[in-house]
């Protein structure tokens, strides 16, 4: 059969660096940090006392008090990041068929907040047990994608995928393939979370997955640096509309950029640690490669995974360089997280936003914090450094991976009719 053409026709973020998707995007270029002193709860006993939180935002001002209080924070989330990935791109407006337009949302951990919030509750009291008769509803990692279906009657494939930090990518590809193969003709798509709290950190600092620079929170996301000690836990939101191409075309909408491959793979490894020669990370970008039917040499960018561990960043760079061979001195290669903390089941969402306004507007995002080179990595190679680099990008490859040994590859394309 042939397959339809994908779009995107409108973009929603809520990160730690913006509030919005032109001002995520303004900061992204502009090199900003979103790491400070933790504000959500008292961290001063955790080992790691930083975050990249989203700031400034009361959820009052986008969801009826009454409605959201029956949300989690990873589900209030998606529903601002969604609701503003909707109005940008005008789909509501045109009267369009509404049992042919899903939700597919991605979330690593879902109601964490919820799940500790209720816990503590129970545990804290001696009488028989009172649970909010949200709990369940607030905490599981479906509701996202449940609630912004009920808000705009959106009567299509609705789910959340769960891949840990590959999640929203994940879900990017579900929608990506549910479109392409005819089931639908247009996805709200991306992901959310919201692990900012005592378990949250309490189980990645256990993990000793989390940077300790606590002098320097600004600083301490620095991948491909030589004295990088973990990642900065992030949290947040971006949505996508992908779009049948012809649909979009009939009802007049403003294409940002397509979609034309995407690859998965497992490593088949560890739990948490990468292959060691990237061998899942190569697997899933040679099989987006082949699935959009491109050359290595056709890509202008690739914005890793990139977490700023000192093997994972390694490992994603060896994995690159075994798919690009030569051309890999053509590229241009960033990490975002440097600047948004890692997302985990988001990451993918608001990197594949950073890839699709890259090759909207021939720029690339940099790789901030950069101060010491690590030997084991190609001196040669162009990891965007501390500054934005403005070049031709027609063509930009996400990575995402997650603990369990998930990988997962989206490859954007600048649009032409």
């Amino acid at each position: 059969m042939q397959l339809k053409r994908v779009v995107v026709t409108g973009l929603g973020a809520l990160t730690p660096i913006g509030n919005s998707k032109d001002e995520y995007w303004k900061n992204l270029i502009a090199g900003v940090s979103g790491a400070a002193a933790i504000t959500h709860f008292d961290a001063s006993l955790f080992k790691t006392q930083f975050a990249c939180e989203v700031k400034n935002f009361n959820v009052e001002d986008f969801i009826d008090r009454k409605e959201a209080r029956k949300m989690d924070a990873f589900t209030q989330y998606a529903i601002v990041s969604s609701d503003e990935a909707l109005k940008d791109s005008g789909l509501l407006d045109s009267n369009p068929n509404r049992d042919r337009i899903g939700v597919v949302w991605g979330s690593g951990i879902g109601g964490l907040n919820t799940f500790q919030d209720e816990a503590k509750n129970y545990f804290g009291s001696d009488g028989p047990p009172r649970l909010n008769p949200f709990f369940i509803p607030k905490m599981i990692a479906d509701m996202a994608a449940g609630q912004i279906s009920i808000k705009h009657e959106l009567r299509g494939p609705n789910y959340v995928t769960v891949s840990a930090c590959a999640s929203a990518t994940n879900a990017l590809i579900d929608a990506f393939n549910l479109i392409r193969l005819g089931k639908s003709d247009a996805i709200v798509t991306g992901g959310s979370e919201a692990c900012v709290n005592e378990m949250g950190m309490g189980g990645f600092n256990a993990l000793r997955a989390l940077s300790t620079r606590n002098d320097s929170p600004e600083t301490a996301s620095r991948p491909f640096d030589v004295d990088r000690d973990g990642f900065v836990l992030g949290e947040g939101s971006g949505a996508l509309i992908l779009e049948e191409y012809e649909h979009a075309i009939q009802r007049g909408a403003t294409i940002y950029a397509e979609i034309i491959g995407s690859g998965m793979s497992a490593d088949a490894h560890h739990m948490t640690a990468p292959h060691p020669d990237g061998l899942g990370a190569k697997n899933t970008m040679l099989s987006a490669l082949e699935d959009a039917n491109i050359s290595p040499s056709e890509v202008d960018y690739v914005n890793v995974h990139g977490t700023s561990t000192p093997l994972g960043d390694v490992a994603e760079v060896k994995a690159i360089q075994a798919v690009f061979g030569e051309d890999a001195y053509k590229l241009n290669i960033s990490s975002t997280k440097s600047m948004t903390g890692h997302l985990l089941g988001a990451a993918g969402a608001i990197e594949a936003i950073a890839c699709v306004m890259a090759v909207k507007e021939d720029i690339v995002p940099p790789t901030i914090n950069h101060f010491t080179d690590d030997p084991n990595l190609d001196p040669k190679l162009n990891l965007t450094f501390n500054k934005a680099e403005k070049r031709t990008v027609n063509i930009a490859l996400s990575n995402t991976f997650g603990f369990g040994g998930h990988n997962t590859s989206v490859i954007v394309k600048k649009f032409k009719p």
